[in-house]
């Protein structure tokens, strides 16, 4: 499987922190605001770990690449 297919998972949580957030927002209730924040934590560290297993920073792969090489890999 390649790197872009594993990041598959990681978008789909990322999209689904979204989503939640965007719900604790509209929450108004405390119950639903205690549990949807506590969904949100779940996911935010589901997220670090599957960056933790693909080897991903901040700011990207752990092998970086300058400019030249991302345009070359693209094709431009």
């Amino acid at each position: 499987m390649g790197f872009l297919s594993d990041l598959s998972h990681l978008s789909a949580l990322e999209l689904r922190l979204f989503n939640e957030k965007r719900r604790l927002q509209a929450a108004t209730r405390q119950q639903e605001i205690e549990l949807r924040t506590i969904w949100v934590q779940q996911i935010e560290k589901e997220i670090a770990e599957e960056r933790e297993r693909l080897k991903i920073t901040a700011t990207g792969p752990a092998v970086p690449m300058t400019d030249d090489e991302l345009l070359a890999a693209l094709g431009v």
